[in-house]
């Protein structure tokens, strides 16, 4: 299939000098280079992702709504003097 691209001027002059040194067109060498990053975009899933350590110590502190923030922030708060909050 034959489109038009813009590219910038660096990007396109490197690629001219791989694909002199490799033997190749430009396109050839676009082409390629597209498909090697459309190949790692959809291989890099959600799932592929390292999960994120949860802690199990008896749940949430009686009386706290994790749904109200003013509970929340209420529970950080606790205990400690102005000075302690800045």
């Amino acid at each position: 299939m034959r489109t038009t691209v813009t590219i910038n001027d660096t990007l396109y002059a490197d690629a001219k000098v791989h694909a002199a040194r490799s033997g190749r067109g430009v396109g050839s060498v676009i082409e390629d280079a597209l498909r090697d990053y459309l190949e790692r975009a959809t291989s890099a899933r959600p799932s592929d992702v390292t999960p994120l350590p949860t802690m199990r110590s008896g749940g949430v502190r009686p009386g706290i709504d994790l749904n109200d923030m003013s509970s929340v922030l209420e529970l950080m708060d606790e205990g400690r003097g102005l000075d302690a909050l800045r």
